[in-house]
């Protein structure tokens, strides 16, 4: 495991762009799709190995690549080798090589090269445009050896962004709770769940991550001091902590407002759990919800001017909506009576919640916001839980027993390609997804 803050300083920092082409605006209007539409025409491209002029142990630049277009569900990577072409790359690839990939319809086209610089490494990629017979633009980033999964990463996110006009998410990061050493800790991950690096070190219980929009900042459950949980703050760039939320009393399940400006939260201070919100410096209060029942887990609007909650006030847990300032308070899921923990989609089209099926597993629903389109996403054995959506609103993460351990997966939106991302025989849970 790589420690806080050293590390992740190195990961946020240390990949810069050099001078040299860049993808041109022109081409990205010419090509551009609408990513935010439900059925989404993918782009076939053509990814070729990459030169590796220098070693790079445990990094396939290319698969690394591959995987991320793929995972974007904007890209079809075609198999170049099954469609008998040599996929080496020298300089570029063969020109026979471009020509046949280009008449297979391969229009769009990728290739790269990894060299060293000093103790850095320099990445470079190429976008070709088959029907203009011409390379259209490049990047070129530079970062020591330990950023090298980072620096493929922003090349994806760049042909993400050059084709939809919206960033990509292969750079974003899962935060976690894992009790690999026996307590909960919090950890932070890749959001392919390569490279987990643990954040706290406390030997006691941590809950509930939460993001802040500016990557920097997460906000969670501690119980380090012992007595009731308290929120705490951890800074990831200077590992510096602070308190923001102490009532007496529990303070559990916060979130950060879509500016990070305010924080969402549960507290116990007035004898049932009420919604509350803070500014971020954890100084100005106002109770929204007030209720016999337990109200509880906020989640913000994309817009943040309204948020769901889970509330028991009509017997069970239920999905419920109110205004950002408490007002207009309705409630949103009828179907079945256990409905909890739910995650406003960044698109604000979609809450996902977590719902209990006829066999009483818990599994991944979603339910528009104005509750008249209602979908399960998951199904099977075991308990899916703790949806996390991803900030282009495409993909989802949870943590589920179906393996037997709690451990964290990531799905389409659809439910389709489950994929997991945790196996290290500890118990994995409380996904929460950064921003790029």
């Amino acid at each position: 495991m790589i420690n806080i803050p050293r590390a992740l300083l190195a990961v946020s920092i240390a990949v810069s762009v050099a001078a040299g082409i860049m993808w041109t605006s022109s081409e990205a209007v010419e090509v551009f799709i609408d990513a935010s539409r439900g059925e989404i025409k993918k782009i076939p491209i053509a990814v070729f190995n990459f030169k590796n002029a220098v070693p790079s142990p445990g990094h396939d630049l290319t698969d690394i690549l591959k995987s991320d277009l793929q995972r974007s569900q904007l890209f079809d990577v075609a198999d170049l080798k099954n469609l008998g072409i040599k996929p080496d790359v020298n300089s570029r690839p063969a020109e026979d090589a471009i020509r046949t990939a280009g008449e297979a319809g391969l229009a769009v086209q990728v290739w790269g090269a990894l060299m060293s610089r000093g103790s850095d490494r320099i990445l470079e990629g190429s976008l070709y445009d088959f029907a203009r017979r011409e390379v259209i633009g490049g990047k070129r980033y530079i970062g020591p050896p330990d950023v090298i999964r980072t620096m493929v990463h922003r090349l994806a996110d760049e042909l993400v962004l050059q084709y939809t006009g919206e960033q990509g998410i292969a750079r974003s990061w899962i935060a976690y709770v894992s009790d690999t050493g026996g307590a909960k800790e919090l950890f932070v991950m890749d959001y392919d769940g390569y490279q987990p690096r643990q954040l706290t070190f406390d030997g006691s219980l941590n809950l509930a991550p939460t993001w802040a929009s500016d990557k920097r900042r997460l906000a969670f459950v501690s119980y380090r001091r012992g007595g009731d949980p308290q929120i705490e703050e951890l800074d990831l760039g200077t590992g510096r902590r602070r308190t923001l939320v102490s009532f007496p009393g529990m303070n559990i399940t916060p979130e950060w407002s879509p500016g990070g400006y305010e924080l969402a939260f549960a507290a116990s201070k007035d004898g049932n759990s009420e919604i509350y919100k803070t500014d971020r410096d954890g100084k100005r209060f106002q109770r929204l919800t007030e209720h016999p029942g337990a109200d509880l887990a906020p989640t913000w609007s994309p817009t943040g001017r309204e948020i769901a909650f889970t509330s028991d006030r009509g017997g069970g847990p239920q999905i419920y909506l109110m205004g950002a300032d408490g007002t207009n308070v309705r409630r949103l899921t009828y179907k079945g009576n256990y409905n909890t923990a739910a995650a406003w989609s960044p698109k604000g089209n979609w809450i996902a919640y977590v719902c209990r099926d006829d066999r009483r597993f818990l599994k991944i629903c979603l339910i528009s916001p104005d509750g008249q389109h209602v979908k399960q996403l998951t199904a099977g054995v075991g308990n899916d839980e703790s949806p996390a959506w991803s900030a282009d609103g495409r993909h989802l993460a949870f943590s589920t027993t179906r393996n037997g351990k709690r451990d964290i997966y990531i799905m389409n939106a659809d439910g389709s390609d489950p994929e997991r991302l945790t196996a290290n025989s500890a118990s994995n849970d409380d996904p929460a997804w950064s921003v790029p």
